[in-house]
């Protein structure tokens, strides 16, 4: 039998496929950027993964890709792109799977916050940025303060996300944001001032589980881009079992019954506020992270879900092993991947760092700003997020990522 995947993540399917194996199924990977995948396919022994070369943004040609395969019984996807794709097929074939309206609020990053604030569960009010060109500071600070945050209600990695503090700032917002390329529309939030975290949860018949939060280490202001993630964070257990409950009720009010979450928060003085849910699996090597430090394959619990039976991951034992911290490694201009050096010494480094790549040499790196920008990432263990922070941090710089501008 077969669970299929519409893409993937750009790590985490190497130990999808092992999931899916000590289940007895196969799986088979829908993709139309199969070198996205060289890196994780070369770890694993031919065969292992049935590759099916489709263009993933033609909804009719992954419908009849999944049709041809004859016993197919589960579908994943877990990426923001195709989330709603993935769910609104999977209730169109029979599978099991989320309510596709679910994803699909989750994915409106206004709706939500709408949400919660009439839920009382967010302090935020999103207000619509219709005509960039002629939003002012005035209205800005009236609707939601200053500085602002202006974003795309369905972007991810960080991208056309825009500090506003003053004049200077919003001008480069509307001159950014003519030329962006959104999945939505904008629209503006209070910047919520405190150290980011993200809540790794998963969720099976209303009940959810915290895995454990993730940190971050963002760049310096105005950028939003995410340069270091530890897991897992290790707050005082009572804050841990509050920032649970939060996430529990946040998920509930969505609608949320089945799914993995990641659900960005800032640690604000007034406590947790959230600033978005990810209806997936932590991006870059948070999967990776989760399965090292909680000592299981969180990934049988994707497996689990298309199945459509309870994860396992909500009632075992995460005993755990090393914590995890990695970096992510930008060139410091953009342009085309020439080189990236240093990583033949990453041996000589405490917890076992080791080099992920993200891009070939040869590609074109167009944004540095945000996590479109980074060639690959360096991992490393400790004992403990804090010295796996320090130990991850001292080796990627040992890596240096080299571009050259074009002509």
């Amino acid at each position: 039998m077969t669970i299929a995947c519409i893409e993937m993540l750009s790590f985490g399917l190497a130990h999808l496929a092992r999931a899916a194996h000590s289940c007895g199924e196969r799986l088979a990977l829908l993709t139309g950027v199969e070198p996205l995948y060289l890196h994780e396919l070369a770890t694993l022994p031919p065969g292992t993964i049935d590759v099916i070369p489709v263009d993933t943004h033609d909804r009719q040609a992954v419908g009849k890709a999944l049709r041809a395969i004859g016993d197919l019984r589960g579908l994943i996807s877990s990426t923001d792109t195709w989330g709603v794709t993935g769910a609104e097929l999977a209730a169109e074939l029979g599978l099991p799977g989320i309510d596709p309206a679910v994803i699909r609020l989750a994915r409106d990053k206004a709706r939500v916050r709408d949400l919660l604030h009439r839920s009382g569960l967010s302090r935020v009010v999103p207000f619509p940025v219709d005509d960039v060109a002629s939003v002012s500071l005035d209205q800005l600070a009236s609707a939601v303060g200053l500085p602002a945050v202006v974003k795309d209600t369905a972007g991810t990695s960080s991208a056309n996300v825009w500090l506003v503090r003053d004049a200077d700032d919003l001008a480069r917002l509307r001159r950014e944001a003519a030329d962006a390329a959104l999945f939505g529309s904008l629209f503006a939030e209070p910047f919520l001032p405190g150290p980011v975290y993200s809540a790794e949860t998963v969720t099976w018949a209303g009940q959810t589980r915290l895995l454990g939060l993730s940190s971050r280490l963002m760049s310096a202001q105005p950028w939003f881009r995410e340069d270091v993630t530890a897991f897992p964070v290790a707050l005082p257990p009572d804050e841990l079992r509050e920032i649970e409950a939060w996430a529990g009720a946040v998920l509930a009010a969505l609608g949320y019954t089945d799914r993995f979450a990641h659900i960005e928060i800032a640690m604000a003085i007034d406590g947790p506020q959230l600033i978005e849910v990810n209806p997936r699996i932590g991006g870059a090597l948070v999967g990776e992270a989760m399965c090292r430090a909680l000592g299981v394959n969180v990934y049988a619990g994707l497996v689990d879900l298309a199945l459509g039976r309870r994860p396992r991951l909500l009632d075992a034992a995460l005993s755990g092993g090393p914590a995890v911290a990695f970096v992510l490694a930008y060139p410091q201009q953009a342009g085309e991947l020439v080189a990236v050096h240093g990583i033949d010494d990453l041996h000589r480094y405490p917890g076992q760092p080791r080099w992920y790549p993200t891009k070939a040499i040869g590609a074109r790196i167009a944004h540095v700003a945000d996590g479109r920008g980074y060639a690959g990432i360096v991992l490393a263990e400790g004992p403990t997020a804090e010295i796996a922070t320090h130990r991850a941090v001292a080796a990627a710089g040992a890596v240096h990522v080299r571009t050259r501008q074009s002509c």
